[in-house]
Protein backbone atom coordinates (compact mmCIF):
# COMPACT_ATOMS: atom_id res chain seq x y z
CA UNK A 1 0.00 0.00 0.00
CA UNK A 2 1.20 3.38 -0.88
CA UNK A 3 1.19 5.27 2.31
CA UNK A 4 1.89 9.35 2.26
CA UNK A 5 2.57 10.44 5.68
CA UNK A 6 0.69 14.16 5.88
CA UNK A 7 0.47 14.67 9.49
CA UNK A 8 -2.31 17.88 10.13
CA UNK A 9 -4.32 16.24 12.94
CA UNK A 10 -5.38 19.00 15.74
CA UNK A 11 -4.35 18.24 19.28
CA UNK A 12 -7.29 16.78 20.63
CA UNK A 13 -8.44 15.41 17.16
CA UNK A 14 -9.11 11.13 16.94
CA UNK A 15 -6.73 8.77 15.40
CA UNK A 16 -7.44 5.26 15.76
CA UNK A 17 -4.49 3.23 14.87
CA UNK A 18 -4.75 1.95 18.74
CA UNK A 19 -8.59 0.79 18.13
CA UNK A 20 -8.43 -0.49 14.91
CA UNK A 21 -9.34 -3.70 15.94
CA UNK A 22 -11.87 -2.92 17.94
CA UNK A 23 -13.98 -1.67 15.29
CA UNK A 24 -14.11 -5.09 13.23
CA UNK A 25 -16.08 -6.15 16.35
CA UNK A 26 -17.99 -3.81 17.62
CA UNK A 27 -19.33 -1.51 14.44
CA UNK A 28 -18.18 -3.42 11.09
CA UNK A 29 -19.50 -7.10 12.12
CA UNK A 30 -22.50 -5.61 14.27
CA UNK A 31 -26.18 -5.66 13.86
CA UNK A 32 -25.06 -1.68 14.79
CA UNK A 33 -23.26 -2.07 11.13
CA UNK A 34 -25.78 -3.31 9.25
CA UNK A 35 -28.78 -0.52 10.51
CA UNK A 36 -25.97 2.28 9.78
CA UNK A 37 -25.15 0.79 6.36
CA UNK A 38 -29.20 0.16 5.82
CA UNK A 39 -29.79 3.69 6.28
CA UNK A 40 -27.13 5.30 4.73
CA UNK A 41 -26.92 3.23 1.34
CA UNK A 42 -31.27 3.49 1.53
CA UNK A 43 -30.43 7.51 1.38
CA UNK A 44 -27.50 7.41 -1.23
CA UNK A 45 -30.10 4.94 -3.35
CA UNK A 46 -32.96 7.38 -3.37
CA UNK A 47 -31.41 10.41 -4.53
CA UNK A 48 -28.42 8.52 -6.51
CA UNK A 49 -29.68 5.36 -8.14
CA UNK A 50 -26.49 5.48 -10.93
CA UNK A 51 -24.20 4.64 -7.59
CA UNK A 52 -25.21 0.74 -7.33
CA UNK A 53 -25.51 0.67 -10.57
CA UNK A 54 -22.81 -1.37 -13.02
CA UNK A 55 -22.42 1.87 -15.06
CA UNK A 56 -20.04 2.57 -18.83
CA UNK A 57 -19.36 5.91 -16.99
CA UNK A 58 -18.15 5.76 -13.03
CA UNK A 59 -18.23 8.14 -10.88
CA UNK A 60 -15.53 9.80 -8.65
CA UNK A 61 -15.82 8.95 -4.99
CA UNK A 62 -13.90 10.40 -2.00
CA UNK A 63 -14.62 8.46 1.20
CA UNK A 64 -13.00 10.77 4.29
CA UNK A 65 -12.47 9.04 7.45
CA UNK A 66 -13.13 5.80 5.41
CA UNK A 67 -12.18 3.31 7.66
CA UNK A 68 -12.25 0.12 6.62
CA UNK A 69 -14.46 1.85 3.72
CA UNK A 70 -17.50 -0.90 3.33
CA UNK A 71 -19.76 1.18 1.43
CA UNK A 72 -17.18 3.12 -1.07
CA UNK A 73 -15.35 -0.96 -1.64
CA UNK A 74 -18.77 -2.34 -2.83
CA UNK A 75 -19.17 1.36 -5.07
CA UNK A 76 -15.75 -0.31 -6.70
CA UNK A 77 -17.30 -3.18 -7.15
CA UNK A 78 -19.56 -1.42 -9.49
CA UNK A 79 -16.76 0.55 -11.26
CA UNK A 80 -16.53 3.47 -9.46
CA UNK A 81 -13.42 5.31 -8.88
CA UNK A 82 -12.78 5.53 -5.10
CA UNK A 83 -9.86 7.85 -2.84
CA UNK A 84 -9.95 6.21 0.48
CA UNK A 85 -8.64 8.76 3.26
CA UNK A 86 -7.55 8.22 6.75
CA UNK A 87 -5.18 9.80 9.40
CA UNK A 88 -4.72 6.29 10.59
CA UNK A 89 -2.56 4.03 8.63
CA UNK A 90 -4.16 0.91 10.61
CA UNK A 91 -7.51 1.61 9.15
CA UNK A 92 -5.70 2.00 5.89
CA UNK A 93 -4.45 -1.23 6.13
CA UNK A 94 -7.61 -2.99 6.41
CA UNK A 95 -8.98 -1.52 4.07
CA UNK A 96 -6.17 -2.54 1.66
CA UNK A 97 -6.24 -5.76 2.44
CA UNK A 98 -10.49 -5.85 1.92
CA UNK A 99 -10.54 -3.99 -0.97
CA UNK A 100 -7.29 -6.66 -2.21
CA UNK A 101 -10.11 -9.70 -1.57
CA UNK A 102 -12.80 -7.78 -3.14
CA UNK A 103 -10.44 -7.76 -6.17
CA UNK A 104 -10.84 -3.84 -6.79
CA UNK A 105 -7.55 -2.10 -5.83
CA UNK A 106 -7.11 -0.50 -9.36
CA UNK A 107 -9.96 1.13 -8.70
CA UNK A 108 -8.93 2.60 -5.35
CA UNK A 109 -6.16 5.25 -4.47
CA UNK A 110 -5.06 5.18 -0.51
CA UNK A 111 -4.26 8.48 1.12
CA UNK A 112 -2.45 8.46 4.62
CA UNK A 113 -3.46 11.85 5.89
CA UNK A 114 -6.40 14.53 6.41
CA UNK A 115 -8.98 15.39 4.21
CA UNK A 116 -7.87 19.39 4.53
CA UNK A 117 -4.25 17.52 3.56
CA UNK A 118 -5.55 15.58 0.47
CA UNK A 119 -7.10 18.95 -0.65
CA UNK A 120 -4.23 21.01 -0.34
CA UNK A 121 -2.36 18.41 -2.44
CA UNK A 122 -5.43 17.85 -5.23
CA UNK A 123 -5.02 21.80 -5.57
CA UNK A 124 -1.74 21.82 -6.23
CA UNK A 125 -1.61 18.99 -9.55
CA UNK A 126 -5.16 20.60 -10.60
CA UNK A 127 -8.72 21.16 -9.80
CA UNK A 128 -10.18 17.49 -8.38
CA UNK A 129 -13.61 17.51 -8.30
CA UNK A 130 -15.93 14.16 -6.88
CA UNK A 131 -19.16 13.15 -7.47
CA UNK A 132 -19.58 11.88 -4.43
CA UNK A 133 -18.22 12.70 -0.92
CA UNK A 134 -18.48 10.38 2.10
CA UNK A 135 -18.05 11.51 5.33
CA UNK A 136 -18.71 9.39 8.22
CA UNK A 137 -18.40 9.02 11.63
CA UNK A 138 -15.62 11.91 11.33
CA UNK A 139 -17.07 15.11 12.40
CA UNK A 140 -17.58 13.89 16.47
CA UNK A 141 -14.39 13.34 16.97
CA UNK A 142 -12.57 16.58 15.56
CA UNK A 143 -12.23 19.91 17.97
CA UNK A 144 -13.39 22.01 14.88
CA UNK A 145 -15.04 20.43 11.85
CA UNK A 146 -16.70 23.65 10.28
CA UNK A 147 -13.03 24.19 8.12
CA UNK A 148 -13.62 20.36 7.24
CA UNK A 149 -17.20 21.26 5.78
CA UNK A 150 -15.82 24.10 3.25
CA UNK A 151 -12.79 22.08 2.06
CA UNK A 152 -15.57 19.08 1.29
CA UNK A 153 -17.79 21.23 -0.67
CA UNK A 154 -14.83 23.20 -2.60
CA UNK A 155 -13.85 18.93 -3.48
CA UNK A 156 -17.77 18.35 -5.24
CA UNK A 157 -18.33 18.79 -8.45
CA UNK A 158 -21.19 21.08 -9.76
CA UNK A 159 -24.43 18.33 -8.75
CA UNK A 160 -22.00 16.38 -6.34
CA UNK A 161 -23.37 14.63 -3.40
CA UNK A 162 -21.89 14.58 0.30
CA UNK A 163 -23.14 11.89 2.38
CA UNK A 164 -22.45 13.33 6.24
CA UNK A 165 -22.97 10.95 9.16
CA UNK A 166 -22.20 11.73 12.79
CA UNK A 167 -23.06 10.96 16.77
CA UNK A 168 -25.79 12.97 18.01
CA UNK A 169 -25.20 14.41 21.18
CA UNK A 170 -29.55 13.71 22.04
CA UNK A 171 -29.30 10.82 21.47
CA UNK A 172 -26.52 10.27 24.34
CA UNK A 173 -29.05 12.44 26.28
CA UNK A 174 -31.81 10.47 26.32
CA UNK A 175 -29.85 6.80 27.07
CA UNK A 176 -28.11 8.67 30.29
CA UNK A 177 -31.86 9.83 31.13
CA UNK A 178 -32.91 5.94 30.51
CA UNK A 179 -30.76 4.67 32.91
CA UNK A 180 -30.72 7.54 35.40
CA UNK A 181 -27.42 8.36 34.81
CA UNK A 182 -28.12 11.65 36.60
CA UNK A 183 -24.24 12.62 37.04
CA UNK A 184 -23.42 13.00 33.41
CA UNK A 185 -26.65 14.75 33.21
CA UNK A 186 -25.86 17.42 35.94
CA UNK A 187 -22.37 17.80 34.03
CA UNK A 188 -23.81 17.63 31.07
CA UNK A 189 -20.63 15.95 29.52
CA UNK A 190 -21.61 12.99 26.62
CA UNK A 191 -18.58 12.77 25.57
CA UNK A 192 -16.22 9.49 26.12
CA UNK A 193 -13.05 8.54 27.08
CA UNK A 194 -9.59 8.73 25.56
CA UNK A 195 -9.75 4.96 24.43
CA UNK A 196 -13.13 4.62 24.24
CA UNK A 197 -15.58 4.23 21.34
CA UNK A 198 -18.15 7.05 22.16
CA UNK A 199 -16.82 10.24 20.47
CA UNK A 200 -15.47 13.18 22.34
CA UNK A 201 -17.49 15.86 20.54
CA UNK A 202 -20.65 14.62 20.17
CA UNK A 203 -22.99 17.21 17.84
CA UNK A 204 -25.88 18.48 18.01
CA UNK A 205 -28.83 18.48 14.86
CA UNK A 206 -28.76 22.30 14.72
CA UNK A 207 -25.36 22.84 14.81
CA UNK A 208 -24.47 20.93 11.97
CA UNK A 209 -27.33 21.91 10.10
CA UNK A 210 -25.75 25.75 10.70
CA UNK A 211 -22.16 24.52 9.08
CA UNK A 212 -24.22 24.59 5.64
CA UNK A 213 -26.11 27.88 6.45
CA UNK A 214 -23.47 29.73 3.92
CA UNK A 215 -22.06 26.76 1.68
CA UNK A 216 -23.46 26.47 -1.93
CA UNK A 217 -25.12 23.22 -1.47
CA UNK A 218 -28.88 22.42 -0.27
CA UNK A 219 -30.02 19.45 1.86
CA UNK A 220 -31.61 16.18 -0.15
CA UNK A 221 -32.19 14.29 3.12
CA UNK A 222 -32.09 13.50 6.96
CA UNK A 223 -32.03 10.44 8.55
CA UNK A 224 -31.60 9.01 11.82
CA UNK A 225 -29.57 5.94 12.71
CA UNK A 226 -30.23 3.32 15.06
CA UNK A 227 -33.34 5.01 16.51
CA UNK A 228 -34.38 2.47 18.70
CA UNK A 229 -31.80 -0.56 18.75
CA UNK A 230 -30.11 1.47 21.46
CA UNK A 231 -32.68 1.94 23.96
CA UNK A 232 -34.03 -1.60 23.84
CA UNK A 233 -33.71 -2.31 27.50
CA UNK A 234 -33.14 -6.15 27.37
CA UNK A 235 -29.49 -6.54 25.72
CA UNK A 236 -30.38 -9.85 24.42
CA UNK A 237 -33.33 -8.33 22.72
CA UNK A 238 -31.63 -6.52 20.55
CA UNK A 239 -30.17 -8.77 18.40
CA UNK A 240 -33.73 -10.91 17.90
CA UNK A 241 -35.04 -10.95 14.92
CA UNK A 242 -32.72 -8.76 12.94
CA UNK A 243 -34.48 -8.31 9.87
CA UNK A 244 -37.76 -7.24 11.60
CA UNK A 245 -35.31 -5.28 13.54
CA UNK A 246 -33.83 -3.61 10.51
CA UNK A 247 -37.63 -3.01 8.35
CA UNK A 248 -38.46 -0.93 11.64
CA UNK A 249 -35.45 1.01 12.06
CA UNK A 250 -35.50 2.21 8.37
CA UNK A 251 -39.30 2.68 8.44
CA UNK A 252 -38.68 5.29 11.44
CA UNK A 253 -36.00 6.43 10.44
CA UNK A 254 -37.39 9.39 8.51
CA UNK A 255 -40.08 9.85 10.97
CA UNK A 256 -40.13 12.55 13.75
CA UNK A 257 -39.58 12.74 16.54
CA UNK A 258 -38.02 9.21 16.80
CA UNK A 259 -35.22 11.05 13.76
CA UNK A 260 -34.00 12.98 16.38
CA UNK A 261 -33.37 10.46 18.62
CA UNK A 262 -31.09 8.65 16.31
CA UNK A 263 -27.46 7.40 17.60
CA UNK A 264 -26.13 8.88 14.30
CA UNK A 265 -27.89 11.39 12.09
CA UNK A 266 -27.60 11.02 8.60
CA UNK A 267 -27.49 14.08 5.92
CA UNK A 268 -27.19 14.50 2.42
CA UNK A 269 -26.44 17.47 0.46
CA UNK A 270 -26.38 18.65 -3.06
CA UNK A 271 -23.63 20.99 -4.46
CA UNK A 272 -25.53 23.46 -6.16
CA UNK A 273 -24.31 24.74 -9.47
CA UNK A 274 -22.44 27.90 -10.06
CA UNK A 275 -23.76 31.16 -10.13
CA UNK A 276 -23.16 33.16 -13.23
Amino acid sequence: MEKRHTKTLVSGDRNFDDLAHRFERNVYQSLKGKIRLGVIERDLQEFSSELFTASQKPLRILDVGAGRAPISIKLAQLGHRVTLVDVSVEMLKHAYADAERAGVLDRIEFFHGSAQAYSEQAASVGNKSFDLILCHAVVEWLQSPQPLMICLSNLLASGGLLSLSFYNVHGGVFKNLLRTNFKRINRQDFSGSKRSLTPRYPRTISEVFSWFELLPVTRLCHSGIRVFHDYIFNEQDRDREPEELLKWELFYSRESPFRELGRYQHLLYKRLPAQI
